[in-house]
């Protein structure tokens, strides 16, 4: 018999660890809210009739963002044949709060305790039995970063999707009681019994959606309403604030009952640390240390150490003896060697040379996410993010953007502020992602002899190129709203384990090689034809670089960028390659400036691009290609997300002219101290000016003739005094 078993708890409670952990799948896995933000399926290992619904945090059924009304709504109307309610130990009371909502559902459902290690570690004592009888439903123990409990959770799952539906064990106040039996009675005698009390007091809540899901009436509301409204006048509050209350108090006894607390009062040890590490003039700091060390060790230093052994002698002699030797033996002809080694070896190459970079860099970034500091960021930056206009939950899209720009992107959908959300998709880019690295290791390595500085101050114009885009956009119509607030659990401190730091580096790293081995092995083929092959005299052959089809294009936009110091066709379509994917940047220098070792001299693989670059010339090179339009993947998720074209090509057009305005400025003004002058250096200062006075600038009014904004009611203040 198939078994449908819906994962339901809190953000970061551990429901995708634990569906990790039975389905023997690999989804992405955070220490903050959004990572999952719509539903993931996957079979039970070993028993293919038992398939796991991974669905997205939430802490209510009374959805507020996307990704929680994707979880309601697969509970009301899909009905799964059990809930496995995952239940953070360490924090019952937060997650009981949406366990008392699930047993109402009339579904069967079985709660997880789950991180009970650092439970029994903490000295705290949970009565599982007792907690079962207050909730009505079978309760286990588990801990789903140790594997310890998991089948125990999956095997009652199973049982108990074949038995009686859960009934909830707890009631609220004779008042409230009184008032959802008469809404019971009044509109929802047809349903069935056990799924009465959940809508009866969603319609107690006045819950919008349940309203218009139930087809009721004008008039079936109104007579409801007449019984809530005098609930609500008996105890002084609005409806939906003492459902809460009532929740609460009863969660308040069980927790009585239930939990022994050992060291009640005092200080644990992550909130030792968090006084220091989130404390309010230290951790910016320690944030920015802890950053250039990542990028400093990973591309600088020890990861340019393995990568410039993996360029110059793997995929710049060893690979390509080898496989010369082999081609010449095999009689290949000279076009299907060039092709191969030229193209093939030269583009793929160049590009997975730079993968030990990638390796550092995910082993410090999963060890950063696992151990929970990097909550600890999200939470540090909502206090700047709010000042420049932006929600802390921003900085989630932008935190998991650093993998990829896709997954940040739809991790978009957890802010509830429609102009925000749409503003995140906007800036969320701009953060090097995976496919950037090798720009920037290849900048650093090549045209800055491996200068310290330049990484991590590539992650640092990232930030700074959002933070400035929240401060412009927030002063247009377009945005003008106050920032959605941002609520987050901080989990406690603790060292990850070592296969889940290993396991997320290598999934990283592995979607990134297979782009190497498809997307940037044709897109090297097509360039490697293009760069090779002309016309010459009337008739179409290979020909010189300087003569061929790809110079030709090259050539006819490179005046484009010519104000921005890299004006050479090369440069201009190895940006424009990147487009495809930012990795086909570095592929395709690898396959017009030669791979192999230049002028047969000695000189270093990549000396042949250096000389056509200066060192503010290259600096621009990187900042634009940081910010401009991401890859087509990125961009199609842009396209989704935004769900309408007019805002994908505004996303789309914002980002490259800011990219081409921050890179005109860098390459111009540097140019001034070295005593050049021009027309292009006059235009960067004149929008230099203009972008400073955009961030300055008094922010007006949203134009709505509304009283929402900040802006609004400032100026009504001002009136009245």
């Amino acid at each position: 018999m198939a078994i449908k078993v819906a994962l339901a708890g809190n953000p970061n409670s551990g429901k995708t660890t634990l569906f990790n952990t039975l389905t023997g799948s690999n989804q992405y896995v955070g220490n903050w809210p959004g990572v999952t933000v719509e539903k993931v399926e996957g079979k039970l290992k070993g028993n293919r009739d038992v398939t796991f619904i991974d669905l997205p945090g939430i802490y209510s059924l009374s959805p507020y963002s996307m990704e929680e009304v994707v979880s309601r709504n697969y509970l009301i109307d899909e009905r799964p044949d059990v809930i496995l309610n995952i239940i953070d130990g360490t924090n019952l009371e937060r997650n009981l709060f949406l366990s008392t909502q699930l047993v109402e559902l009339g579904i069967p459902v079985v709660a997880a305790i789950n991180m009970m290690d650092v439970v029994h570690r903490n000295g705290d004592t949970i009565d599982t039995a007792r907690l079962a009888k207050e909730l009505g439903c079978h309760v286990v123990e588990i801990s789903a970063l140790k594997g310890t409990g998991v089948h125990e959770a999956a095997e009652a799952a199973m049982n108990a999707a074949g038995g009686a539906k859960t009934v909830p064990h707890h009631h609220f106040s004779g008042g409230v009681e009184h008032t959802l039996a008469h809404i019971e009675e009044a509109v929802l005698h047809h349903m069935p019994q056990e799924r009465q009390r959940f809508f009866a007091i969603k319609l107690f809540e006045r819950d919008a959606k349940i309203i218009e899901k139930l087809g009721l009436t004008p008039s079936q509301v109104a007579h409801i309403e007449e019984d809530i409204k005098r609930r609500e006048a008996e105890l002084e509050d609005d409806s939906e604030s003492i459902i809460t209350a009532e929740r609460y108090t009863y969660i308040d006894s069980v927790i009585k009952d239930c939990v022994v607390f050992k060291n009640k009062g005092r200080l644990s040890v992550s909130d030792k640390i968090d006084r220091v590490v989130t404390n309010r003039f230290l951790a910016l700091p320690i944030f920015a240390a802890v950053m250039f060390i990542v990028y400093f060790v990973s591309v600088t230093t020890v990861g340019m150490w393995v990568t410039n052994w993996a360029n110059e002698t793997l995929f710049g002699k060893t690979v390509p003896a080898a496989a010369e030797a082999f081609l010449t033996s095999a009689g290949c002809a000279e076009w299907l060697q060039s092709l191969i080694i030229d193209g093939m070896i030269a583009g793929v190459g160049s590009v997975l040379g730079f993968v030990p970079q990638l390796l550092i860099l995910f082993i410090f970034l999963a060890f950063l996410e696992g151990c929970g500091y990097m909550a600890r960021i999200a939470f540090i930056l909502d206090r700047i993010f709010r000042k420049f206009g932006l929600s802390g939950k921003s900085f989630i899209p932008i935190l998991i953007g650093t993998g990829c720009g896709v997954p940040g992107i739809m991790a978009s959908r957890t802010i509830e502020s429609e102009r925000d959300r749409k503003m995140t998709i906007i800036t969320t880019t701009f953060i090097p992602c995976a496919a950037k690295l090798p720009i920037i290791a290849l900048i650093a390595g090549a045209l800055f002899g491996g200068a310290w500085w330049v990484a991590p101050s590539a992650y640092f114009v990232g930030i700074t190129a959002i933070l400035c885009s929240g401060i412009i956009l927030k002063k247009t119509k377009l945005f003008s709203d106050d920032a959605a607030p941002f609520l987050m659990e901080l989990p406690a401190y603790h060292w990850p384990a070592i296969g889940n730091v290993l396991r997320s580096m290598w999934e990283r790293a592995w979607s990134f090689i297979k782009k190497a081995g498809t997307v940037i092995l044709l897109a090297s083929v097509v360039v490697w034809f293009a760069s090779g092959f002309g016309w010459e005299d009337g008739a179409f052959g290979m020909v010189d670089a300087e003569d061929s089809i790809l110079a030709v294009i090259g050539g006819a936009i490179a005046w484009i960028f010519a104000p921005l110091g890299w004006g050479n066709w090369q440069s201009a379509v190895a940006a424009f390659t990147g487009l495809i994917a930012k990795e086909n940047i570095v592929g395709t220098f690898g396959v017009l400036y030669g791979f192999a070792e230049v002028a047969g001299d000695g000189t270093e693989v990549w000396g042949a691009l250096a000389a056509s670059f200066t060192a503010l010339s290259a600096y621009s090179f990187l900042v634009f290609n940081l910010l401009c339009a991401p890859c087509v993947a990125a961009v199609g998720a842009i396209r989704r997300e935004m769900r309408s074209a007019k805002w994908f090509w505004f996303a789309i057009g914002y980002q490259c002219v800011f990219a081409y305005i921050v890179s005109l400025c860098v390459y111009q003004l540097g140019m001034m101290f070295t005593g050049s002058f021009g027309i292009s250096t006059i235009i960067a200062i004149l929008l230099a000016g203009l972008f400073i006075w955009m961030l300055f600038r008094s922010k007006k009014g949203c134009g709505r003739g509304c009283d929402r904004c900040s802006c609004h009611t400032v100026s009504t203040q001002q009136k009245d005094a």
